[in-house]
């Protein structure tokens, strides 16, 4: 039962993230004005960053949790280390960049705004493949 509720896990988070990345971001910039948009955005990223800490956190606990009852004596697994990459990628992103970000906005830093925004656009786009690979692999099982 664990497992499959990890996997549906995963695939949620997949979809989610592909859903902000592919549909909800661009449309927003489609039809709101830019500052709107970016107002709008921004609230997506913080829902996501929310959410990647809370699916994150319960993905890892319940690998260790399989990992304890099969009494498997490997310490690290792909399941494991798959979100916690993505949990890294959420600190990183969005605690670490989204910051950076605010204040090249105001002229303040030393990158600029378009820099950062295309490192926090790898880091989500990492943190998705970490995800559907691990929605990838649980589904397998």
């Amino acid at each position: 039962m664990l497992i499959r509720v990890r996997a549906l896990l995963a695939a949620l988070w997949g979809g989610f993230l592909l859903c902000v990345a592919g549909v909800a971001a661009p449309v927003a910039f489609g039809v709101l004005a830019r500052p709107e948009a970016g107002h709008y955005v921004g609230r997506l990223f913080e829902l996501d960053a929310q959410l990647g800490l809370l699916l994150g956190l319960l993905l890892v606990m319940m690998e260790r949790r399989v990992q304890r009852e099969a009494e498997a004596s490997r310490i690290t697994t792909p399941e494991l280390l798959l979100p916690l990459g993505a949990l890294f990628c959420v600190v990183l992103g969005y605690y670490g960049l989204q910051p950076l970000m605010a204040q090249a906005r105001a002229g303040q830093g030393a990158l600029s705004f378009g820099a950062l925004h295309g490192l926090s656009s790898a880091v989500f786009a990492v943190k998705l493949v970490l995800v559907l690979g691990l929605a990838w692999r649980t589904s397998r099982r």
